[in-house]
């Protein structure tokens, strides 16, 4: 008979986050935000084009968020 002991269980690696009005956000999701601010800001002084701005924005905040997920 195998017996379940629930507070021997292990736990998830640590992962490093922010407490943000109560709720623990990981960092790699505010790097993502950030990421996507500045790229935006930078594409729509470079370019003149909010679309490019936005879009390429949008690219770079998905990408860095799906890597974050992927490595934790």
């Amino acid at each position: 008979m195998a017996v379940v002991n629930p507070t021997d269980t292990e736990r998830a690696s640590a992962r490093a986050t922010v407490d943000i009005a109560g709720t623990a956000w990981p960092v790699y999701k505010l790097e993502a935000l950030f990421a996507g601010v500045v790229v935006c800001l930078m594409l729509a002084l470079i370019t003149g084009s909010v679309q490019a701005a936005v879009l390429g924005a949008a690219t770079v905040s998905a990408l860095r968020w799906a890597l974050g997920t992927i490595r934790h």
